[in-house]
């Protein structure tokens, strides 16, 4: 990471640890540094302000870094643009992204159109990816850290925010950002990372997403097999489920079944139905195909069809496939084997070795409907 001689950076500050190493890396390159924390949601089912305790935290590094920090409050953008889609698209019986959303719209949106109105040159964050540049343009490529690497979240940012951002922990991995706030004598040097969903924090999801939606129960029946269409259950909301899961269907002991997992084999909102097999060859299971919306690329667009790998979820392995450009921006994917259960409403975000190409919110996934292969 390099900076310039009185060149002002303006660091989202989240009152974690990542944050404020990313603060601190960025105060000792000699930078001009200055701190935004972001409010993104007011309060939570209790009537408390979540963010207060995160809000106490960074203004704790500031006054050691001895630099100023600001505030804003994005909570109506973000129910504006990432909360009603992610809801929407829950409803129908996807599976969204809302991190992705947030980086999009929020991050490296309003948050970022903020920072540049305070007079940033450029905007820092504690996320671990790398920016360099490619081809003579700035380029996005994975984090150093490959357990932490989040440039599937970052995948949709705007490319035009690129040349103007840096994210000063590429190079490092956890436990040496952990190490370095403990020498700091940051308090957060041990604050847990943060397993909520972006900017709304942890909480009972399921009973959150309640106030919200339609969550009514409705039966689980089986896709495939001896049991093929037999109702073995009642399932609590199909929001709470996504294709390939495992944990948490509470089913057990249902006569003639072999006693192997369970998982998610498909949703139809139509009836309320979950569907469920014990076939790991499943072809809801094991597709290979897909169709995308409009793609956000961090590159020219294709016009024409191209071999990459891509990633259908965080922290899954890439995989070769081919991208078939389509009309309105939107792909076809192909994938050489498949890449572990897909979920419509998920991204699918396509790498060229390290640099990241850019992402789409898959939209369809091709199953096989050969006769004698189950299909829900």
């Amino acid at each position: 990471m390099t900076t310039q001689p009185r060149e002002k950076i303006i660091v989202g500050l989240s009152g974690g640890v990542d944050s404020a190493v990313a603060a601190l890396t960025l105060v000792e390159s000699g930078a001009d540094v200055e701190a935004l924390f972001m409010f993104n949601w007011d309060e939570d089912e209790t009537g408390r302000c979540q963010a207060a305790a995160d809000f106490d935290d960074a203004a704790a590094v500031c006054r050691q870094l001895d630099i100023p920090l600001h505030r804003a409050d994005f909570s109506a953008n973000y129910k504006a643009r990432v909360f009603s889609y992610f809801l929407d698209r829950l409803q129908a019986g996807r599976t969204p992204n809302p991190d992705v959303l947030c980086n999009r719209e929020i991050k490296f949106g309003v948050f970022f159109d903020y920072a540049l109105r305070l007079g940033a040159d450029r905007v820092a964050t504690g996320h671990y990816a790398r920016v360099g540049s490619a081809d003579a343009e700035p380029a996005l490529f994975r984090g150093r850290d490959p357990g932490k690497d989040q440039s599937y979240f970052l995948a949709a940012m705007p490319r035009t925010t690129l040349a103007r951002t840096l994210f000063p922990l590429g190079d490092m991995v956890k436990s040496e950002v952990r190490e370095r706030a403990r020498s700091a004598g940051f308090d957060v040097h041990a604050k847990p990372d943060s397993t909520g969903v972006c900017f709304i924090g942890e909480r009972d999801f399921e009973g959150f997403l309640r106030n919200y939606l339609n969550t009514d129960p409705g039966p689980i029946r089986v896709s495939g097999g001896a049991l093929d269409g037999q109702l073995i259950g009642e399932h609590r909301g199909l929001h709470a489920y996504t294709v390939g899961q495992r944990r948490g269907l509470g089913l057990g002991g249902v006569a003639g079944a072999q006693p192997s997992p369970w998982f998610v084999a498909d949703k139809t909102v139509a009836d309320n139905t979950l569907w469920v097999t014990q076939e790991p060859d499943h072809p809801r299971l094991t597709a290979t195909q897909l169709t995308t919306s409009a793609c956000d690329w961090l590159i020219d667009a294709p016009t024409r069809a191209f071999k990459c790998t891509a990633q259908v979820r965080y922290r899954q392995a890439a995989v070769a496939c081919r991208v078939e450009p389509l009309a309105n921006n939107a792909l076809n994917v192909t994938f050489d084997r498949p890449p572990g259960s897909i979920a419509e409403g998920q991204y699918v975000v396509f790498y060229d070795h390290e640099r990241c190409l850019g992402a789409a919110e898959i939209e369809h996934v091709e199953t096989d409907t050969t006769p004698g292969r189950a299909t829900v």
